[in-house]
């Protein structure tokens, strides 16, 4: 049996890390959900370790791209081919499996986002990273209030009969209307009915404000596995909305199909390999006083070595 070329996807977000593994062909033979908690080093490394574990004997990582919020961290750690940033690997997902899309509507756990697309090309998006109304966390924190699974939070929305309206604009005023409608003696459906509805109120009055939502409409991230709030989109764009098979990894699937690409024109990879990824890495900052701009540079290194640098604005730093 021949050599198998494998391709890694890491998204590193603020909430959650998402990596997954494919093949030439596109399919994803592993993806792992990780909280990031605030240590996206540590995580990665014990996540590559347990993932090595599961690969192939014939395998080997031909490729690896990164993508989400520490995304150059996690370049830097895993010698990766392609570092691109959310709206990008996100879109190039969702084009490679569903190329007649024309809007992707994303919810993650701390952020959301809007993808506008015509014609196979991205040609507008908008982001919501302020307030937590528009995504995952407000519908986990209201689960938990209620004291429902969050599994279960989308189903039971089905059985409303008459929902509440609930102020969804901010997460604080949504939470004291919610705790208000329980005292007046509405059900739970009802209410969590309300809370789906006020959140993607929220979402299209503020991420989608001013943006054309044309059908076909993709709706991707942790959310879309609630039931309630893709109804909500349904109800409210009038239009049925397409939830992918790999959903919760987009970020990630689209880093390895733009690393594939990278690899299968350079000819090679940069992947530093597994075992490389037992080295102590460590992450610190200088201010950059070359010019008014001040810049925070980011700086990891391995042992006294510095492997990469970012986060200045003239590429003084960026290239060494």
């Amino acid at each position: 049996m021949g050599e198998c070329k494998l391709y890694l996807g890491v998204d590193v977000g603020s909430v959650s890390t998402n990596i997954i593994v494919m093949d030439s062909d596109l399919k994803v033979l592993e993806k792992h959900y990780i909280r990031t908690q605030g240590r996206p080093i540590q995580i990665l490394k014990k996540s590559f370790k347990e993932l090595s574990g599961n690969l192939p004997l014939n395998s080997r990582i031909a490729g690896v791209g990164c993508t989400g919020s520490g995304r150059e961290l996690a370049g830097a750690i895993t010698g990766a081919d392609v570092i691109k940033n959310e709206i990008t690997a996100h879109g190039i997902a969702t084009l490679t499996f569903l190329p007649d899309t024309k809007t992707v509507i994303e919810i993650g756990g701390q952020d959301s986002k809007i993808i506008i697309i015509r014609d196979g090309i991205i040609t507008d998006f908008a982001m919501n990273t302020v307030c937590a109304a528009g995504t995952g966390s407000f519908i986990d924190r209201q689960a938990s209030r209620l004291n429902i699974p969050i599994e279960e939070f989308g189903e039971l929305a089905e059985f409303s009969k008459a929902p509440v309206r609930i102020a969804g604009r901010c997460a604080v005023f949504a939470e004291s209307d919610m705790i208000h409608k329980q005292q007046m003696g509405h059900g739970v459906e009802d209410i969590v009915k309300g809370l789906c509805v006020a959140l993607v109120r929220n979402y299209l009055n503020n991420v989608g404000k001013g943006k054309e939502i044309l059908p076909r409409v993709v709706f991707q991230g942790g959310v879309a596995a609630n039931k309630g709030i893709k109804n909500a989109f349904e109800d409210m764009l009038e239009t049925n909305i397409t939830v992918p098979e790999h959903y919760d990894v987009m970020g990630a699937l689209g880093a390895a199909i733009l690393a594939k690409k990278e690899t299968d024109r350079a000819g090679c990879t940069k992947f530093r390999g597994f075992d490389s990824l037992e080295e102590d890495f460590t992450s610190t900052s200088f201010e950059c006083d070359g010019c008014p701009n001040m810049c925070e540079v980011v700086e990891i290194k391995v042992g006294n070595q510095v492997v990469a640098r970012w986060g200045d604005r003239c590429g003084k730093w960026g290239g060494s």
